[in-house]
């Protein structure tokens, strides 16, 4: 890399990838930063040394990443004024610049005291002048660390969990921080830091990793470039450039390879840390951990689950499950070398489930969260396809829209572990978690992925030899695994058509309870925008009554029925009522054509987003709901939207022109949030409820969406009854219960022109 490229700060550097960009650029870097140095000590290097601490001092210079220089010196006088003619040249070219001018002393007082200094200085490399310097500086640490080496590995061991827990995991979320998350280049740094302190820390793991390390930093160094910041967050925006930039076919295939990656980081990361604090256990207990015999094939050994000399994995692949098994009961890691070996031997279960078999698969779930490091372990060793050889196809597959926070194969982890909490609840829990891990195996498969998932989960159930009935309950569960979710968020709970549609597909109360626990496993595993306590509540009301059906008791009122007696009473008093509490706003008005319409209108002139709205009108008086956020914020300047509200329903506000105007302002600035293109699509059910027709719109989200659609309503006289909005990502799911004008259910006629209406008004979206 040319130096003038360096200090340009502007050169892309084409021909260089990855690493070799990194190594190249501080080369750049070194060579300028020389004649600087030469030039600030006017030629006179005695005691003084400009030294490349950190990532720099390893050779790696990232494209936006800082110069980390320490400019170390025995006692010179005038090193003050040599610091000054120095840096102000970096700074003149507008480089980042991270500085420090220290003596050997003062640098290793502060690596005792300071965490991030120590590893900062565990990676120092002269860039120019006196050796003798850093040598001394180089003997000053040595005698850090051999003294606060152990205080120092604690305190790091715990600043690596807290990362974790702050940051979440590189592998398996939408949009990750390369750098901290988990099995990020930070775990490496870690690594590296901890074998500076304690040699043989991590050496045999970190010899592991030179094809992750490359491949995240490759595409480290293209997001640096592409963006022209320093940020490590991987957003969903950038991805399908980096990817080209990388040669890749899509975001999909650079995000499945930077799982892979990060994975195989954070599972040698784990290794090395859960070594050491075994050996620190021993240390303080020796002898604590004793060789015990559990079974004919397996026993603990230091620390760890083991297989015997005699267990033969070859002709008893189901050792392969108790292993597992054990290991999630008592919370211990399985020995390395085991899973080596297992790897090596253990033969795929295809042909050898019996009932032992099935329980045992079913037992490491229902062991709760620990079986997801168990999980990984095996993972790590190619064991779980051994076990299910359909995992293959979700392995690391990413779902790259914004309501999914785990990849494919972590979400169905996740929703097995969620769903043995709920165990309690069902009649088979066996049965729950088995079917909260395979529910969306299909997403592993072209096609509609509960189509496919139900034909791939009867071939696994016929293999594994799960009892006929029971393979169909595994099926059904996946058939039915989003139902219960779309009824209680977009159907009206209080009508008995909703109620009776959902008790024919579950067919008994013991399969609801299946399904309603999935149902919940599944929405917690999938990320906080699907689930919350409002999901809850719907949840419960639309079971507890489908239950009642099913038991051919009397199906009690909905405790979602709106509106309550407080919303009827205001209705009878025929005066216009706003009343508003939290994030939630009602309006009792005079019925007049396009009341609800209106009101959604003040709603985005207002810069709220409608989480679910209802709406009922008696002739005379109309009754509005609606649930609002802003931005996430419940806290809502309703001061403003109230005198608006009133200013829409007498007529005196340009809706439609405001509406368009700030759509437009709020359209610029909204962001990437899934790599499938939304779908737009209208369907009218005509039989689910007893009295309106109910139309599901589903459309790309857009700022003005539910007033357009619903002003297209009023252009046909239609009543709306009452409307649910979600937006699922970028995905606007919004279901109508309407009527004409006389209070009928649409004809095919009006159908026809619905359609056409509601079509035009999405294609108006800015």
């Amino acid at each position: 890399m040319p130096i003038d490229a360096f200090t340009s700060n502007t050169y892309d550097g084409a021909e260089f990838k990855g690493l070799d960009y990194c190594r190249a650029r501080s080369a750049a870097a070194d060579v300028w930063l020389r004649r600087l140095f030469y030039d600030a000590t006017q030629e006179d290097s005695n005691k003084v040394a400009l030294v490349a601490v950190g990532g720099f001092g390893r050779g790696m210079l990232w494209p936006q990443s800082d110069l980390d220089l320490v400019l170390f010196h025995s006692k010179r006088r005038d090193i003050a004024d040599i610091a000054e003619r120095l840096w102000y040249p970096i700074w003149d070219r507008n480089l980042k610049l991270g500085h420090a001018v220290l003596t050997p002393r003062e640098a290793a007082k502060l690596a005792s005291a300071e965490l991030e200094r120590s590893t900062a200085f565990s990676a120092m490399r002269l860039i120019a002048g006196d050796p003798a310097v850093l040598d001394n500086v180089e003997h000053a640490m040595s005698r850090v660390r051999a003294k606060r080496s152990a205080a120092q590995m604690r305190e790091l061991g715990k600043s690596v969990e807290q990362r974790h827990e702050s940051y979440g995991d590189v592998a398996f979320l939408l949009e990750p921080d390369l750098k901290e998350g988990r099995g990020g280049l930070r775990d490496v740094d870690a690594l590296r830091w901890a074998e500076a302190m304690t040699p043989g820390f991590a050496a045999e793991l970190l010899g592991g990793l030179d094809a992750p390390v490359e491949l995240l930093s490759a595409v480290r160094v293209e997001l640096h470039r592409t963006t022209g910041r320093s940020s490590n967050h991987l957003n969903l925006d950038e991805q399908d450039a980096i990817a080209e930039r990388m040669g890749m076919g899509s975001g999909l295939e650079l995000m499945k390879e930077v799982s892979l990656a990060a994975r195989r980081i954070a599972w040698n990361s784990d290794e090395a840390w859960r070594r050491w604090r075994r050996s620190e256990r021993e240390a303080a207990a020796p002898n604590r951990d004793r060789d015990e015999l559990i079974s004919d094939d397996v026993l603990i050994r230091n620390g760890a689950l083991d297989l015997t000399g005699t267990a033969n994995v070859v002709t008893r692949p189901h050792v392969l499950l108790e292993l597992a098994v054990e290991a999630a009961q008592r919370s211990m890691p399985i020995d390395r070398g085991t899973l080596a070996r297992l790897q090596q031997e253990c033969p795929p279960l295809d042909d050898h489930w019996d009932e032992h078999s099935r329980t045992l698969l079913a037992d490491l779930f229902l062991a709760g969260e620990v079986a997801l490091s168990v999980i990984e372990d095996l993972d790590m060793f190619d064991l779980v396809r051994r076990i299910l050889p359909e995992w293959e196809t979700v392995r690391s597959l990413p779902q790259r829209n914004v309501l999914h926070t785990f990849t494919v194969d972590r979400h169905l982890c996740e929703s097995a572990v969620n769903a043995s909490a709920l165990a309690d609840q069902v009649a088979r829990p066996d049965l729950l978690v088995v079917g909260a891990l395979l529910h969306d195996i299909g997403k592993g498969y072209p096609g509609d992925h509960t189509e496919v998932g139900m034909d791939v989960i009867q071939g696994i159930g016929d293999r594994m030899g799960y009892p006929i009935d029971d393979t169909a309950v595994l099926v059904d569960l996946c058939r039915h695994h989003l139902l219960l979710s779309d009824v209680a968020v977009r159907r009206d709970l209080g009508d008995e058509g909703t109620i009776r549609s959902v008790a024919a597909a579950v067919d008994s109360s013991e399969f609801l309870r299946l399904l309603a626990a999935l149902t919940e496993a599944d929405s917690v595993a999938t990320g906080p925008a699907v689930w919350g306590g409002w999901k809850e509540q719907l949840l419960a009301d639309l079971v507890e009554r489908t239950d009642s059906m099913l038991k051919g008791e009397p199906v009690a009122e909905s405790r979602r029925n709106w509106p309550g007696s407080d919303v009827q009473e205001l209705m009878a008093a025929r005066t216009r009522t706003i009343e508003h509490r939290g994030n939630r706003i009602t309006v009792v008005t005079e019925n007049q054509p396009g009341v609800f319409s209106r009101l959604a209108g003040v709603m985005v002139m207002s810069g709220l987003d409608v989480v679910s709205a209802e709406a009922l009108s008696d002739g005379a008086m109309a009754a509005c709901s609606f649930l609002v956020s802003s931005g996430g914020d419940d806290r809502i300047d309703w001061d403003t939207v109230v005198p608006m509200i009133d200013r829409a329903l007498d007529g005196r506000l340009a809706i439609a022109a405001r509406v368009a105007r700030r759509a437009e302002q709020l359209n610029k600035y909204r962001r990437r949030l899934s790599a499938i293109p939304p779908t737009t699509s209208l369907r009218v059910d005509n039989d689910i409820s007893e009295v309106s027709s109910v139309v599901d719109v589903h459309a790309p989200d857009s700022a003005g969406l539910l007033y357009r659609v619903t002003r297209a309503m009023v252009d046909l006289r239609l009543d709306v009854g009452k409307a649910t909005v979600q937006t699922l990502g970028p995905q606007a799911v919004d279901s109508f219960y309407v009527t004409d004008s006389f209070g009928e259910k649409l004809t095919d006629e009006m159908l026809t022109e619905l359609e056409m209406a509601i079509l035009h008004a999405i294609e108006l979206a800015p």
